[in-house]
C-alpha cells in the first residue's frame, strides 16, 4: 500500500509529544495506554536493568503484534457501516489500512532480526485476542476514545524507539553500532542500501509519529468528517 517515505531530516527532526487530558475520555484513554505499556515494558523485560537488543527485540516485536490491530479494526468497522448505509466513508478507511499495513511491516522488519520462541507467540495470541474484541466493542461505543488511545499509544511507541535510538548513540547497544538494516527495511522505505539499524529505527520512529497526529487529529473532529489526510481518489 502507499505509505510514508521520509527524509533523513525529517527522520531526525522527530519530538515527543503529548496530547492533554482534556475530556474524562481523554484520561481513560490515556489510563488505558499507561496501563499497557506497564504491562508491555514487564512482559518484555524493557523496564528491568540494562537495555539489551534482545529486550528491544522483545519490546518491539511484541508492540508491533498489537500496534496493528487498531486501524485495521476501526477500519472493519467503518467498512461495514458504510456498506450498511450506502454512504461515502469520507476516506478514513484508507488512511486506517494504511496504518494497520504499516504496522504489520514494523512486525515483519523485526522478525528477520529475532525468530520468537513459542511461549512468546502464545503471549501474543492471548495479547491480540483480549485487545481486538476490546477495542472492537470500544470503536462501536465511542470512535473517539479509541482514537485517543491510539494517539496516546503512538506518543508511548515515539518515546519507546526514541530511547532506543538513545541508547544507540551511547554505546550501549554495541552488537548493534554498524549492524545492517535488514533488506526488507531498505526496500519498504527506500534506505539508503548500506542503511543501518539506526536507519531503521528512525524510520519507524518517524511512522510512529505520523499515527499519532493522525488519531489525535481523528479523536478531536466528528466521525462523519471528511478526513483531512484524504488523498486524491480516494472515498
Amino acid at each position: 500500500m502507499p505509505h510514508s517515505v521520509w527524509t533523513e531530516e525529517e527522520t531526525k527532526s522527530i519530538q515527543k509529544t503529548h496530547y492533554p487530558t482534556k475530556r474524562l475520555s481523554d484520561k481513560i484513554a490515556y489510563i488505558g495506554v499507561k496501563i499497557l505499556r506497564l504491562s508491555f515494558d514487564t512482559f518484555s523485560g524493557f523496564r528491568f536493568g540494562k537495555l539489551t537488543p534482545e529486550k528491544v527485540l522483545n519490546r518491539c516485536i511484541f508492540l508491533e503484534t498489537i500496534a496493528g490491530v487498531p486501524g485495521f479494526t476501526a477500519a472493519i468497522i467503518r467498512h461495514l457501516s458504510s456498506l450498511r448505509t450506502m454512504r461515502r466513508d469520507h476516506g478514513w478507511i484508507h488512511t486506517l489500512l494504511e496504518e494497520a499495513e504499516n504496522e504489520r511491516m514494523h512486525l515483519l522488519t523485526f522478525i528477520q532480526l529475532k525468530e520468537p520462541g513459542w511461549f512468546f507467540r502464545a503471549a501474543v495470541i492471548i495479547a491480540q485476542g483480549v485487545f481486538m474484541n476490546l477495542f472492537f466493542f470500544a470503536y462501536l461505543i465511542s470512535p473517539h476514545l479509541c482514537h485517543r488511545f491510539v494517539g496516546y499509544f503512538e506518543e508511548e511507541a515515539v518515546k519507546t524507539y526514541s530511547e532506543i535510538l538513545e541508547a544507540l548513540d551511547q554505546g550501549l547497544l554495541k552488537d548493534w553500532s554498524n549492524q545492517p538494516a535488514p533488506p526488507i527495511a531498505i526496500s519498504y522505505w527506500r534506505l539508503p542500501q548500506d542503511a543501518t539499524l539506526k536507519h531503521l529505527f528512525l524510520a519507524i520512529r518517524a511512522d510512529e509519529a505520523n499515527h499519532r497526529e493522525v488519531n489525535h487529529t481523528f479523536a478531536s473532529i466528528d466521525i462523519n468528517q471528511k478526513n483531512p489526510f484524504l488523498e486524491k481518489g480516494q472515498k
